[in-house]
């Protein structure tokens, strides 16, 4: 029986650009040549040349398929026969349903309960007959367990998301294409890192072949798993994680992706999810690219890179799996972050007109009521009330909250580090 963690070919050895080289013949064929393209928006914005590496526009809408398969298309006629499982948020699960579905592999695909609908649905449709999905725990790493567990009983080769030498090359290859399409190596790349495989690659390939490139990593900010691992010297769990950021929401990065990482300490930026909301929505409204929030993630860390006047920069877009349901909370976080909506606690007299009065005396003239819940108590004198208002400018905070102060109305901030505020988002 094969090992459950072997994929043809020694898994304890970190790539080189070699063998980025041959991943990209190897690939070839199997995923798009993805275009880089001017950001005139990005450009205006940071008085840098910024390019957008678009692996949102690959079949499966992501890079994923690239490191997927390499190391498919790598497998030996035993292990062929034995299939392969592997374990994803959404993305990685699409490129192991389609390299399997065009080298005719079948594949088992464990899913966390968390991943969106839409990639679940995307997984199936892409693998076709020759994958299996089967949705199993709450996270990434419950999921990773249970398709270790499945290719330890069965013989299946394991495919990682990120934690091995044939992922890495395979995701390396987007350096490659990246150094092929401009006239001369980027002063910047910055790309989304979450167990930190595409970040790995582009290490490997820039490292070698233009060491003076600055590679900067950014990861979601609720789930910096590859700046704790580098705190620790080692890989290590996070306690929690915010998954939204549910393409790069890993708690633990790999033992594979670290070692390259501590070999060529790249820089690591921690990129608020209400930030990463905001660059979502201007890459759809002046863009016109729909990006999941792992794909707005280089760009919306490029405000914290610093002074990139004059520079090459390219950012890239890793992903554009996004279930439309999302849109409200993607938005409520980026007001939020922006700081154009606010919650309070409104205690109000059980007396006509208190509704009334709260208007004329808090409101501004630009401001907007935008959630208003009113629980009732008739044994009570007071009665509370939940109030979202939504401000016209960032300004507008100050005095609203001096105008509260000033009120005969008792009023609460909800705070976004309180505990009360998991209940509004």
């Amino acid at each position: 029986m094969p090992s459950p963690t072997r994929a043809s070919t020694d898994s304890t050895t970190l790539p080189t650009a070699a063998d980025i080289e041959a991943a990209a013949q190897r690939i070839a064929g199997r995923v798009h040549r993805t275009p880089l393209e001017r950001s005139i928006r990005l450009s205006e914005e940071t008085g840098a040349r910024v390019w957008l590496k678009r692996e949102d526009q690959q079949p499966v809408r992501s890079y994923k398929g690239r490191g997927a398969a390499n190391l498919i298309a790598q497998l030996d006629s035993e292990q062929i026969w034995a299939g392969v499982v592997c374990a994803s948020a959404g993305n990685h699960a699409q490129g192991v349903a389609y390299a399997c579905a065009t080298l005719g592999v079948n594949a088992r695909i464990y899913l966390p309960a968390s991943t969106p609908r839409q990639k679940r649905d995307r997984v199936a449709t892409i693998g076709g007959d020759w994958v299996e999905v089967v949705v199993v725990g709450r996270t990434y790493d419950e999921a990773a367990a249970a398709a270790l567990a499945d290719a330890g009983r069965t013989g299946a080769t394991l495919v990682p998301a990120f934690d091995h030498p044939h992922t890495i090359a395979g995701q390396g290859t987007i350096a490659r294409e990246i150094s092929e399409d401009l006239p001369g190596p980027p002063d910047v790349v910055v790309v989304p890192c979450g167990g930190g495989g595409l970040l790995a690659g582009c290490l490997t390939w820039f490292g070698e072949h233009a060491p003076h490139v600055r590679v900067v990593a950014a990861e979601p900010a609720g789930a910096a798993s590859m700046m704790a691992a580098t705190h620790a010297g080692e890989p290590v769990a996070l306690e929690e994680i915010d998954r939204f950021v549910d393409g790069a929401a890993v708690q633990k990065v790999g033992a594979h992706t670290f070692d390259v990482v501590r070999r060529h300490t790249p820089e690591l930026v921690a990129v608020p999810e209400g930030r990463i909301c905001t660059e979502m929505i201007r890459l759809y409204q002046s863009d016109g690219i729909i990006a999941e929030p792992a794909g707005a993630l280089a760009a919306a860390a490029l405000d914290a890179v610093g002074d990139l006047t004059g520079l090459d920069v390219v950012v890239v877009v890793s992903g554009g799996n996004n279930d439309l349901l999302r849109y409200p909370e993607v938005m409520e976080r980026s007001l939020i972050h922006e700081g154009l909506k606010h919650y309070f606690l409104v205690d109000f007299p059980q007396e006509p007109g208190m509704l009334r009065q709260f208007l004329n005396e808090v409101l501004g003239p630009e401001d907007d009521i935008a959630l208003f819940e009113y629980v009732k108590r008739n044994n009570r004198e007071t009665g509370p009330a939940l109030v979202g208002i939504e401000l016209g400018a960032r300004e507008d905070l100050q005095p609203l909250l001096e105008r509260m102060d000033a009120s005969s109305l008792e009023i609460e901030p909800i705070h976004p580090d309180s505990p009360l505020f998991r209940f509004v988002i």
